[in-house]
């Protein structure tokens, strides 16, 4: 997910970095340096340490329901729900966007899901499944079974058939904003899958049994184009569920989406509020992922930080059962609730997949040793503290979040020895280059905190030899900006979000040279014949897990052979809740708070 367009967290998953825009929002699952505070001690799980073991691929038992009870857990009672954005979508098909993606989860079920357990160890598993799915084929062709017993919020039974018609609506033209794997898996990249069904299944007319196959109404097989591994982590995406045909309104199915979960819509005010009440069709002896505790969820929009913050830290009233699935802790009073002592039960700082880079555009610094000099040079310690310090971020070191499956803790530029840059290194490339005294335009979005970070990047490349001219862009355009191919600048700030914690979901995109295209997210231009062969290789590899590591050393080779951008921190959640609250958890995957499991004390 690009946090840069689409994080609407604190750090704004598509994860839409909030981070990104500088208090925008990142993309889906996606936490840009939410909350903020110096100073602040790791706390627990949300240190740098390699994660990697936590990711595993269940079993057919791991996906059987119900899901293990929550000790003290009671039924009954309304949540709150305070959020900063509205909902854009509440369509499953278009929802890419963290805070969204949390809340589909209480509506919406899919083929597989994540698991999260007590130590936040994650299995993919079946969700409407039996399981994670069988592959054939190398990997090309995937098979998935449906569990019995599920059912619609109207009491009919779930089929393979209502799975294909909420994959084939994935092709309509009006279909844009959510994550469009599957669909290219099976017909093409890019836009090209589109001409495979350019009209949905709306006009009586689907793939063919070729392509999508439900030879009965337990089974649907995938037959894609080349093998994928990760084929169960894309099937939990919030787009590869059922929707019933006669109840699917097209565009307007954003404002009423038929349950397949414990909870439905009960009353939508757009940009308003929304409730979510109990579907007494969902049985939980399906479901190994979700509970159905609370009667209901009463989200409401329009919540700043500071508000949110404020009321949970008053713990006041009804805002003892409130919590936010994406508002971050403000920056600004970070240290009040680290210092508050009946906060500490009702908090959680976590690491999150999503990570902050500073981009080179390569097309314009041709010279490999400009950009190295200027990944020495880059003071991520300083843009760190700018950003919110210690609970907002993690200090990177190399392009892989610690979030990620396989992988390690390496940092070929030193950056844990010299986090506010190495100066000396960086004047010896230049000098070599002769490029001494080389001119930088250096761009970034108007807000208040981005221009505090360009302070600290414009002194220390000016330390190490560089001239820097500063572009502010208005942050409404800046995610257009920096993705145009022939752009005017140099660096520039970019974030990114993996939607699942398999590197094939940030490598590929970052660095592939056969994506480079206004609106992609190669922001540096790589295009390098060597990486994209590399990619086609581990992309090949039947095994997610024997691909983890190759993913990681060839993010390494790309850092220290092409130098498209310098990582600056890993992105980190600081959220805060009220006290009458249990089963409150992070959800490793989103990066967000995780409401499945969440009841009223």
């Amino acid at each position: 997910m690009n946090p840069l367009t689409r994080y609407r967290g604190p750090r704004a998953r598509l994860c839409t970095a909030a981070a990104l825009a500088a208090g925008a929002l990142v993309l889906s699952a996606c936490s840009s340096g939410g909350g903020g505070g110096g100073g602040a001690k790791d706390e627990g799980p949300g240190s740098d340490k390699n994660k990697s073991s936590n990711f595993s691929i269940g079993s057919e038992a791991d996906s059987a329901g119900p899901a293990p009870d929550v000790p003290g857990a009671k039924k009954g009672g309304t949540v709150g729900v305070l959020q900063r954005d509205a909902f854009v979508h509440l369509d499953p098909a278009q929802i890419y966007y963290s805070d969204m993606l949390t809340n589909q989860m209480l509506y919406n079920r899919t083929l597989t899901s994540y698991k999260v357990g007590d130590k936040g160890q994650v299995k993919i598993v079946g969700d409407l499944a039996t399981g994670p799915g069988t592959a054939s084929d190398g990997g090309k062709t995937w098979k998935f079974t449906l569990k019995d017993g599920l059912k619609f919020e109207d009491g009919s039974p779930i089929t393979s058939q209502d799975i294909r018609w909420g994959i084939e609506r994935l092709y309509a033209d009006f279909e844009t904003d959510g994550p469009q794997y599957i669909p290219q898996w099976l017909s093409g990249d890019g836009a090209a899958f589109r001409k495979a069904l350019p009209d949905g299944p709306y006009k009586g007319k689907h793939l063919p049994s070729s392509v999508l196959d439900t030879p009965d109404d337990k089974t649907i097989v995938f037959h894609f184009l080349a093998p994928h591994a990760d084929a169960p982590f894309a099937t939990a995406m919030p787009n590869i569920g059922p929707v019933k045909a006669a109840k699917d309104t097209q565009r307007k199915y954003d404002n009423a989406p038929f349950s397949s979960g414990p909870y439905k819509v009960g009353d939508y005010k757009v940009g308003k509020s929304l409730t979510l009440v109990r579907n007494d069709q969902w049985d939980p002896k399906t479901d190994p992922v979700r509970h159905q505790y609370a009667d209901r969820f009463e989200i409401s929009f329009g919540h700043q930080y500071a508000d949110s913050t404020r009321r949970f830290l008053a713990d006041q009233g009804s805002d003892k059962n409130t919590l936010s699935f994406t508002n971050a802790v403000a920056p600004e009073m970070t240290e009040k609730v680290l210092n508050q002592a009946d906060t500490k039960a009702r908090r959680f700082v976590e690491i999150q997949p999503y990570v902050d880079y500073i981009s080179f555009n390569m097309d314009r610094l041709k010279d490999v040793r400009v950009r190295k000099a200027l990944a020495y040079a880059m003071p991520n310690g300083q843009i760190l503290q700018q950003m919110g310090g210690t609970t907002a971020g993690v200090l990177a070191t190399n392009y892989l979040s610690p979030a990620m499956d396989g992988y390690q803790p390496t940092d070929p530029y030193g950056k844990k020895a010299k986090p506010a840059g190495d100066p000396d290194k960086a004047r010896e490339l230049l000098k070599e280059a002769g490029k001494e005294g080389q001119e930088i335009v250096y761009a970034y979005p108007n807000t208040d905190l981005q221009q505090k970070v360009s302070v600290v990047v414009t002194q220390a490349l000016e330390r190490a030899g560089f001239k820097v001219q500063k572009k502010e862009i208005d942050s409404n355009t800046w995610p257009t900006a920096i993705a145009e191919v022939k752009n005017k600048f140099d660096i520039y700030r970019t974030s990114w979000g993996a939607d699942w914690p398999v590197s094939s979901t940030v490598v590929p995109p970052l660095f592939d040279g056969r994506q480079i295209a206004d609106g992609a997210q190669n922001y540096g231009h790589v295009n390098d014949p060597a990486v994209n062969k590399e990619i086609d290789r581990i992309s090949a590899i039947p095994d997610v897990k024997k691909a983890a590591p190759e993913w990681q050393k060839l993010a390494d080779k790309v850092f220290t052979d092409d130098v498209p951008g310098v990582p600056t921190f890993y992105n980190r959640q600081f959220a805060l809740w009220g006290s009458n609250l249990g089963g409150v958890r992070y959800h490793p995957v989103y990066g967000t708070a995780d409401p499945t499991a969440v009841y009223v004390k």
